[in-house]
């Protein structure tokens, strides 16, 4: 009997196909020359190199020291660095860890925030429950909703976030609809949000617990605040996250990430949860990989130890601040002649968002995006794909999505790279005024 070639997929791989990321990454590789707005790496001259290497030999130093790097680590993570993080956490808070009701026992140690934002997915979400998301989000974090079978539904936001009214009126819509018992979460990116830039107010983070614990019915609505980007402030202070408004602790789940802080090849992040939820993922984390890696835990637990780490997030500051400055520029030098087209000044964070003429399209098979690709040899993140799109509807009821930002980053380029990256856009965009 002949076998079949068939291959019978899960059907989390075919939630999972086609994802937009992999297809910024062919363009850039296929389109050699290109200047990348769209990459949202790390400066790579900023690199903390010597850092990295001093707290290497001072761990090898050790014999002790260094087998213990060396060998398997715990699933939650190495419990002096854990220590070290509840300190950061509260450093950053300015707040006890008594007064934030956290201890080394709510926070695990992941490979990236990436990796806490999948599991968390993975432990709360079934095919069919329901992500609340601001519009515009960040859309790698859509794919692994996809990926997970969950319905995703957008909240209008404006220059402070995702809004209050919004989100309480799309969850009295749901429960009209006998749909509130599959709200799981709503997601959020307090900080110089991936993509828009914008920060949710202080006024609004203290809202959105009340907001969510009103509707948390049947079962705990969770909060889940991303905070990637909560370090690379440029205009003012580190504010205070939406956790720290979290008189129980059980409401709202944070996460943060040293890569864009410090370096993404360590790959080390962390989240801070209720001790169920924290049981949960390090149940689901145990099965994927017995712990992160252990290495990247000591060096970083080395470089917060010695401060070395706060001294190059300083800098960080200075170098990304100037980038900034220098995309706004070329913004305003290059763009401010055409009409109907604008962009949000952050305050942090590695992104400014631009938005055209509604008549404009960006995305990936527009006119425009071909141009600026093979033409203008220049690269953005079409806005289209951090908008949501409902699976659990048909799509004649969507929200139109907007067709008609760009996602554009200061983080990998050069002073001349940022400009020169500017220019070109402004002749592809130039085309279709």
């Amino acid at each position: 009997m002949a076998l079949s070639n068939e291959i019978r997929f899960s059907k989390k791989r075919t939630w999972s196909h086609d994802l937009p990321i992999s297809y910024l990454m062919q363009q850039g590789v296929e389109n050699p020359g290109v200047l990348s707005l769209a990459a949202g790496l790390v400066d790579q001259n900023s690199l903390p190199v010597s850092i990295t290497k001093n707290a290497f030999e001072s761990l090898f130093s050790d014999s002790g020291a260094a087998r213990e790097a060396l060998q398997y680590g715990t699933t939650a993570g190495s419990l002096s660095l854990r220590k070290l993080l509840l300190t950061h956490l509260t450093n950053l808070e300015q707040k006890s860890a008594e007064e934030l009701g956290v201890t080394v026992d709510n926070l695990i140690v992941t490979t990236g925030s990436q990796q806490y934002l999948s599991l968390l997915g993975e432990v709360l979400l079934d095919p069919g429950d329901i992500c609340l998301v601001a519009a515009p989000t960040y859309f790698v974090f859509l794919g692994v909703l996809q990926g997970l079978g969950a319905r995703i539904i957008s909240v209008d936001t404006d220059e402070s976030g995702m809004r209050m009214d919004s989100l309480d009126s799309t969850l009295e819509m749901l429960e009209s609809q006998g749909q509130l018992d599959r709200v799981k979460m709503i997601y959020l990116v307090s900080d110089y949000e991936n993509p828009s830039g914008l920060s949710l107010s202080v006024e609004r983070r203290k809202q959105v617990i009340g907001v969510a614990q009103k509707w948390s019915k049947q079962h705990r609505i969770h909060i889940l605040e991303d905070l990637a980007y909560r370090e690379l402030c440029y205009d003012g202070p580190v504010l205070p996250s939406i956790r720290s408004f979290d008189k129980t602790g059980e409401t709202v789940i944070l996460t943060q990430t040293f890569s864009k802080s410090f370096a993404p090849g360590l790959r080390v992040g962390f989240g801070v949860a209720s001790k169920q939820v924290c049981a949960a993922i390090s149940d689901k984390k145990g099965n994927d990989d017995f712990g992160s890696t252990n290495m990247s835990q000591h060096i970083l637990a080395n470089a917060l130890r010695e401060n070395l780490y706060y001294d190059h997030v300083d800098y960080l500051r200075s170098v990304y601040r100037e980038k900034r400055d220098c995309m706004l520029d070329s913004a305003e030098t290059y763009f401010s002649k055409f009409r109907n087209v604008h962009w949000i000044h952050p305050r942090g964070g590695l992104y400014v968002w631009m938005t055209l003429s509604e008549s404009i399209e960006t995305g990936f098979q527009s006119p425009l995006f071909q141009k600026a690709i093979h033409q203008d040899k220049v690269m953005y993140v079409p806005g289209e794909l951090c908008y949501a799109f409902d699976q659990g509807i048909d799509s004649s009821e969507q929200p139109v999505i907007q067709k008609n930002h760009m996602r554009l980053t200061f983080g990998v380029q050069n002073i001349e790279g940022i400009r020169e990256g500017m220019k070109r856009l402004s002749d592809a965009v130039k085309s279709f005024i």
